[in-house]
């Protein structure tokens, strides 16, 4: 059985490869080339990219969080 390298999960430093943004979906291609992309963009190219992925990895749940807020007693 071949070992399979789990890749890192995606960060504020990885962006889209179609506009810059926040990168939030990882498509890894035959190859191992990978390309990634916002969540806008993701959508947008979904139905192609599951035509030619390998395999999608797709952090946009992360966008419905609650987003981090400093303590009221904070100035």
């Amino acid at each position: 059985m071949a070992a399979v390298a789990e890749l890192p999960g995606l960060n504020a430093t990885d962006r889209c490869d179609r506009c810059g943004a926040q990168a939030y979906v990882r498509v890894e291609l035959a190859g191992g080339t990978e390309l990634l992309f916002c969540a806008h963009h993701a959508r947008e190219h979904e139905d192609k990219l599951r035509e030619i992925a390998v395999s999608i990895h797709d952090e946009t749940g992360r966008l419905a969080g609650v987003p981090a807020s400093a303590p009221d007693t904070e100035v």
